[in-house]
């Protein structure tokens, strides 16, 4: 059967302090999850019965291992996953002090796997036939992984519903400049981008949350979305636009909600559903995951939203 989502790009073990409001100094015990931005939006898309799998490499060691036990319980496809054997599987390390302070330590050294990603390994036509592929501005930032990503864009030629998230990580480019020059190269093969202010910034050289619609929608984008924090999120088709406030939340660890954000969107575009009510449903995702330590682990089945949305309502 063909895949309704298949995403490209990072993957990762994310190791969590089960400490919160702790230096990494200090902290004493850790919990090990899989992570990796399009891998944890692979795996939200799955907790809603999607069809999805994941376009990555990792490290032949132990806890490449643990990827594939991980994505495989997590019924997340992982064919298109294989091994770097010189490189190790990277690690993230994050510190937890809520409500907005979560520092990330990244061990992607001397080069991380899933920058390894070549042309001639990829399966052009899981690419083209998918519903949804979404793939990351980070996956742009290395070759081979920015000629195999802007390759897989340009074969897929705008099908279905074709994504980047704008993903904007300093620590992985030499300037911001470098990183809206290739950003700017994949934005006319895409249908939708989904980008905080910052790599809103980053793509298309504003913050302000409408012209930076505006802005994507020149690109070629079909359907931009502007998260803004606090100030909720923006969605425009070039026909309608919706701000949705976000939904109330007790934050533990901020770090998955945009990942939960983009599986709920997966899920969303391929429903149908108006802007308001896919808007609604991935902020209300976003929150859930927000709530809890960690990232793919964490992120919430179609009831678990809906309740939350009903939670909303109610206040």
């Amino acid at each position: 059967m063909a895949l309704e989502v298949l995403t490209m790009g990072r993957i990762g073990v994310d190791i969590y302090p089960l400490q919160v409001g702790v230096s990494l100094r200090e902290v004493e015990t850790f919990g090990k999850y899989l992570g990796g931005s399009p891998s944890n939006v692979a795996v939200a898309a799955a907790r809603y019965g999607r069809r999805s799998a994941v376009i990555t490499r990792t490290g032949q060691d132990p806890f490449g291992e643990f990827i594939h036990d991980a994505l495989r319980g997590f019924g997340v496809d992982d064919r298109f996953v294989t091994p770097v054997p010189h490189l190790p599987t990277p690690v993230t390390f994050c510190e937890i002090f809520p409500p907005d302070d979560f520092p990330l330590y990244f061990y992607r050294f001397p080069k991380a796997p899933d920058m390894e990603i070549h042309v001639g390994e990829l399966d052009l036509d899981a690419v083209r036939g998918a519903d949804v592929f979404w793939v990351t501005g980070t996956g742009l930032s290395e070759e081979p992984s920015r000629t195999a990503t802007l390759t897989a864009l340009r074969e897929r030629r705008k099908a279905g519903i074709t994504v980047l998230d704008l993903d904007y990580r300093p620590m992985f480019w030499p300037s911001r400049e470098e990183a809206r020059r290739w950003v700017q190269e994949a934005l006319p093969h895409v249908t939708v981008a989904v980008g905080n202010l910052d790599e809103c910034e980053t793509a298309v050289g504003t913050r302000d949350p409408q012209a930076a619609a505006a802005a994507l929608h020149e690109a070629g984008v079909e359907l931009a979305v502007v998260k803004q924090g606090p100030a909720g999120v923006l969605a425009s088709n070039g026909k309608e636009e919706v701000t949705v406030p976000p939904a109330p939340v007790e934050v533990v660890n901020g770090l998955g909600a945009g990942d939960a954000f983009g599986g709920a969107l997966c899920h969303a575009l391929l429903s149908g559903w108006d802007l308001e009510r896919a808007m609604r449903f991935c902020n209300a995702a976003g929150a859930i995951v927000a709530g809890r330590l960690a990232c793919a682990d964490a992120m919430p089945t179609a009831d678990e939203v809906e309740a939350k949305l009903g939670e909303a309502i109610r206040a």
